[in-house]
């Protein structure tokens, strides 16, 4: 069974498991840090199959206190903004939907709230075309670009516009 729910501290070492997995296209996180933006994250979800956390999502507003250059560039631009900072599936669960679930869950916080964009980035430089070929499919469009690290990596900022309600997450089921 597939369910998803909030995130709790026991996740943690899951959570941190996962992004480390991930860390070349991610950055990296320790449990310090994870504790931080759990405490001021919008959103906070993990999607559980048969009692395993396979994915997990983490969102912050505009306002809070994040040193990420990312983030800080869509709170220089956007007043009202939802940020995912990480998403990470599982690489044995990929391509099963708990990806888009999660976003789903995200629209819809985005939709109640009145919160007219949803932004996040993904490298370009090294590529990541799994992330880019997701987030296009969702909707998702460049309005930047940011060399970070000395110019070693280049991301694609990228918006969803939720007031236009052009994407597919505006017609799939919240549950």
């Amino acid at each position: 069974m597939t369910m998803s729910r909030d995130a709790t501290p026991a996740d943690f070492p899951t959570i941190l498991a996962l992004n480390e997995a991930f860390v070349a296209v991610l950055s990296p996180l320790d449990g310090a840090r994870l504790a931080r933006l759990h405490a001021q994250a919008a959103l906070h979800r993990v999607v559980e199959r048969d009692g395993r956390v396979e994915a997990f999502l983490l969102a912050l507003r505009e306002g809070a206190d994040y040193d990420s250059p990312n983030y800080r560039w869509f709170a220089q631009r956007y007043p009202r903004f939802l940020y995912v900072d990480r998403i990470v599936v599982a690489g044995d669960a990929q391509a099963r939907g708990a990806g888009r679930r999660l976003y789903r869950e995200l629209y819809a916080l985005a939709v109640r709230d009145t919160v007219p964009w949803i932004t996040c980035e993904f490298d370009i430089e090294p590529p990541n075309p799994v992330s880019e070929r997701f987030h296009t499919g969702l909707g998702f469009r460049e309005v930047g670009r940011q060399p970070l690290y000395g110019g070693r990596k280049t991301v694609s900022l990228q918006a969803l516009d939720v007031a236009a309600g052009d994407t597919p997450l505006a017609d799939l089921d919240a549950g």
